[in-house]
């Protein structure tokens, strides 16, 4: 987990947010690990299964509120244009991270969204 979203997380008090992030914190792990081949796709597939579908249902709770946040974020150095979480949320495997250049720069918008929503939520 990222650090700094951890210390945020200590003052959570909204359990269902928090176990959104929990899950995308699955997501991120998972989508770095498999970009950068530490982890193959077919091992990576039983945890695939779990965390996109969870958080594909999920995140249309937590969307309106994030979108507010992303829009101000970077991505690839420019302003990001795209919802990260969605543009994440899209791949339909884990063979489909390798490669993926353009998630991987994503990422960290999804991140800062994330981390400032905790700070507004305390």
């Amino acid at each position: 987990m990222n650090p700094f979203t951890r210390f945020l997380r200590r003052g959570q008090r909204d359990a269902d947010f928090d176990r959104f992030v929990a899950y995308w914190d699955r997501l991120e792990w998972l989508t770095i690990q498999v970009y950068k081949e530490q982890i193959g796709a077919a091992e990576a597939q039983e945890e695939f299964a779990q965390v996109w579908p969870w958080l594909r249902a999920q995140y249309g709770r937590w969307q309106p509120a994030l979108e507010l946040i992303w829009r101000q974020t970077r991505a690839a150095g420019e302003p990001t244009q795209t919802d990260p979480f969605l543009l994440l949320l899209a791949l339909e495997s884990p063979a489909a991270i390798r490669g993926d250049w353009r998630a991987m720069q994503h990422l960290p918008a999804a991140r800062e969204a994330i981390n400032q929503y905790l700070l507004r939520a305390t």
